[in-house]
């Protein structure tokens, strides 16, 4: 799809404060995986404040919570940087920074080029998702036939969205 793009969501709560040291393997290369996203091909744009990332950006009213709100060109890239680059290590140890959540933490859509999601536009789509399962208005990986690499990590029992 020329004219759009893939933006994403992903939500977590912080299974202890960010300057805990049990956090601190997290937050010590967050900067780095960061920049590995912006150097990234097919990658557009991630929310973040004057730090450079969004772990400071409130989420919900619980001080705990994070996100990741991202826009990519298409599938292909997203899933390039997810799971073929230092991020997969990162992923497949989630469980040591985030807690389990009650409902999706995770969500896509087509955005038009150039635009930018609010944080506010990207919870409304969770919602969507977790209301109604996956659609054209809000999705997860299940979605998108062109998710191959998706496909072959869940497949593996690696990837549980």
């Amino acid at each position: 799809m020329p004219d759009t793009h893939l933006a994403q969501l992903n939500i977590g709560r912080f299974r202890f404060p960010t300057d805990d040291p049990r956090m601190s393997e997290f937050m010590d290369n967050l900067d780095r995986v960061n920049a590995l996203a912006d150097r990234s091909p097919g990658f557009v744009w991630r929310m973040q404040d004057d730090s450079g990332n969004a772990t400071a950006i409130p989420v919900t009213p619980d001080p705990m919570m994070a996100a990741n709100l991202s826009v990519w060109t298409d599938v292909a890239s997203l899933e390039h940087f997810v799971w073929n680059t230092a991020h997969r290590r990162f992923y497949r140890r989630r469980a040591d920074w985030f807690g389990l959540m009650d409902s999706m933490h995770f969500v896509m859509w087509r955005v038009a080029t150039g635009d930018q999601p609010s944080l506010a536009e990207a919870m409304e789509r969770l919602e969507h998702l977790n209301r109604h399962g996956s659609t054209d208005h809000a999705f997860g990986w299940d979605h998108l036939p062109e998710a191959k690499l998706w496909r072959a990590q869940h497949c593996a029992g690696i990837a549980a969205e």
